[in-house]
């Protein structure tokens, strides 16, 4: 079992019903919910919308490894309505040419919008992938206050296996830098 950190967001529909469904349906298909944050608003990152978001970080236990966990995240969240142009890692200043850090990207990435939910893994124990379609830890975790906020109420000491700082210092920077 590992130690698996979520972050669900919505901002269309019943947002904190859209929640509640995606934390059963988590339990049901990925594994046990350990901890959950409390529920924050936020306002839209990356794009403009009139819509705030609900955002909520959560820690499962799963048995299932990173990629057939994503591949259950987006049947959840194709079953609550999300609909996708195609996915992959949101990422797209990550993607340059001769960053060694990143596999390229074959395909175009798909602007930020609104969506009824969202789950992102941002972190699978201190395991480190890096594909065009899956990136853990979380590549932009460091940059959004709005993970950062709800995670460190559940988890403020995980260390990031990459930048080497705890979510706790991670979100001091942030709010340092504004």
């Amino acid at each position: 079992m590992r130690e698996v950190f979520l972050l669900l967001g919505s901002n269309r529909g019943d947002r904190r019903k859209l929640l509640h469904q995606a934390l059963g349906l988590i339990t049901g298909k990925a594994g046990p919910i350990l901890q959950s944050s409390s529920i924050f608003e936020t306002e839209p990152w990356g794009f403009t919308d009139p819509i705030p978001f609900l955002n909520q970080a959560i820690e499962i236990e799963t048995m299932l490894p990173p990629e057939k966990l994503l591949e259950t995240f987006l049947d959840i969240e194709s079953t609550l309505g999300r609909t996708r142009m195609g996915y992959g890692c949101h990422c797209p200043t990550l993607h340059t040419p001769g960053n060694p850090l990143v596999p390229q990207a074959e395909n175009e990435i798909p602007a930020y919008s609104g969506r009824t939910i969202d789950i992102d893994i941002l972190f699978y124990g201190q395991k480190m992938i890096f594909t065009t379609t899956l990136m853990i830890p979380h590549p932009r975790l460091h940059e959004r206050r709005f993970a950062l906020e709800p995670l460190s109420e559940i988890a403020p000491g995980f260390k990031h296996p990459v930048l080497g700082k705890t979510v706790g210092e991670l979100l001091k920077e942030i709010k340092n830098n504004k």
